[in-house]
């Protein structure tokens, strides 16, 4: 056996070690955003604009949104809360069929999270913060135009159950 053996042996568990330590630290970030998981009615919007997010579960959170307007669907998406490439913590949202967009976690507490990428065009910024059991307030937000713009997107909780009996 070389010497070069052994060291390749411990580079490799090394690795091994971090991959599986990062994966434990975002499944653990992961669980404190399970506040989010239920099923959430646009407070200010027309009926059938919601947002619905899935218990974490094999390191992943995923969600789906939909915007109603004079009973049209007029855009969707797609989300995940997830480790990202670096292991974060990480929010990729797939508006409307396009190709996801990561937002890696820029702060997390007890019942708030924020996401950011600056890079992108618009927004940079996806917010959630619990204000009560039954209140969520979300917001996107960032620069257009030179110009600091926020959306927010109040909602509240209703039965998952309740709203798949009102399905057609």
């Amino acid at each position: 056996m070389s010497a070069a053996q052994p060291s390749a042996r411990r580079i490799v568990t090394a690795a091994l070690i971090a991959t599986c330590a990062a994966g434990s630290y975002a499944q653990s970030e992961l669980s404190r955003v399970a506040w989010l998981a239920g099923c959430w009615r646009a407070a200010d919007a027309e009926a059938g604009t919601e947002e619905h997010w899935m218990s974490p579960a094999g390191d992943s959170m995923l969600g789906m949104g939909r915007t109603v307007k004079q009973g049209r669907t007029v855009s969707h998406e797609f989300m995940q809360i997830r480790p990202g490439p670096g292991g974060a913590l990480t929010f990729f949202a797939m508006p409307s069929g396009k190709p996801p967009d990561a937002f890696p976690v820029l702060r997390l507490g007890e019942r708030e999270v924020v996401f950011e990428n600056l890079q992108h065009e618009f927004p940079q910024r996806v917010m959630y913060r619990m204000e009560s059991e039954t209140r969520l307030a979300a917001r996107i937000e960032g620069m257009r135009g030179g110009t600091l713009r926020g959306i927010d997107f109040p909602m509240d909780r209703v039965s998952c159950d309740a709203r798949a009996a009102q399905s057609p």
